[in-house]
């Protein structure tokens, strides 16, 4: 019997190496449930590699990992029964069609035709469940890995990087269909280097470089925790910009650009995740 529903993913003093090479160091987290936990960080930091351990396909180095109460290096059927996953591109069977492979996973989860039928609705794949996946566009097939992680309702759903490559409108429509997933009470970890999306759509956030957790929290006071990175841009006449910083101190620079009357716009930049890691690590969240 799983147990610790209230916080399904907890994780203590986690480590990780392949060889010499350290991918994690020291993880701590814990995820409540009906909560979206992202883990932003560059691109070979560790993001997948953390989400192949609390998966079970890999085991740790050091440390432990528990999802829904069960160590992770000994998860059973029954795990793997609660919990969905939109991890890459495999697993799709191109000859055969959206409902086909929808079929293949439904039954071993238990899914009738109904339910299937209703996933394709909701992901906005009906019309297409006969079109083989070979003739699927980028955005369709993602939107049916989409359908099948969540077809089971599953408890804790893991999406690694789930809209790299997607133009804005399909973005759109997952993300929407991840906040609907929260609604449901299903707990999202979601690995991406998007900060936007991250701050669009996560309770809390873990900043993830060279392997350690450099910052976490809800992003929104995250970043206003970095508040001495408020700047002020002004746009004069001629067509120059000026960026002076938001701080009693620069108040009378401020007085005197004003003063000159060639001033055609002002505004402030609040400070945003990418400003936050860059002002940790001293490299590109974004990349």
């Amino acid at each position: 019997m799983l147990k610790n529903e209230n916080n399904p993913i907890r994780i203590e003093k986690l480590s990780h190496q392949y060889g010499q090479h350290q991918v994690l160091r020291e993880i701590d987290l814990s995820v409540g449930k009906g909560e979206i936990i992202g883990l932003l960080g560059p691109s070979g930091t560790g993001k997948t590699t953390l989400i192949r351990i609390l998966t079970g396909q890999l085991a740790q180095t050091e440390g432990r990992a528990f999802l829904l109460g069960e160590d992770t290096r000994k998860l059973r059927g029954e795990a793997y029964g609660k919990m969905g996953m939109l991890l890459d591109q495999l697993g799709l069977y191109e000859r055969l069609s959206c409902y086909d492979n929808l079929k293949l996973f439904g039954d071993i989860h238990g899914v009738d035709k109904n339910g299937i039928e209703e996933v394709l609705e909701r992901v906005g794949l009906y019309d297409a469940r006969k079109k083989a996946v070979m003739k699927l566009s980028k955005g369709m097939r993602q939107r049916l890995l989409f359908a099948r992680a969540i077809m089971h309702d599953p408890r804790i759903l893991f999406l690694d990087e789930p809209t790299v490559g997607l133009d804005p409108a399909v973005m759109k429509e997952i993300h929407k269909m991840i906040l609907e997933q929260k609604e449901k009470g299903t707990t999202v970890f979601l690995t991406t280097h998007n900060m936007e999306e991250a701050e669009r759509l996560c309770d809390h956030v873990a900043l993830l470089y060279e392997g350690r957790i450099v910052e976490y929290g809800n992003p929104r006071e995250m970043c206003m925790r970095y508040d001495h990175q408020r700047r002020i841009e002004i746009l004069l006449q001629n067509e120059r910009e000026v960026t002076i910083p938001n701080s009693p101190e620069a108040a009378e620079e401020m007085a005197e650009i004003i003063s000159s009357g060639k001033v055609i716009s002002i505004h402030t930049t609040e400070p945003d995740l990418e400003t936050v890691f860059m002002e940790l690590t001293g490299a590109n969240l974004n990349v």
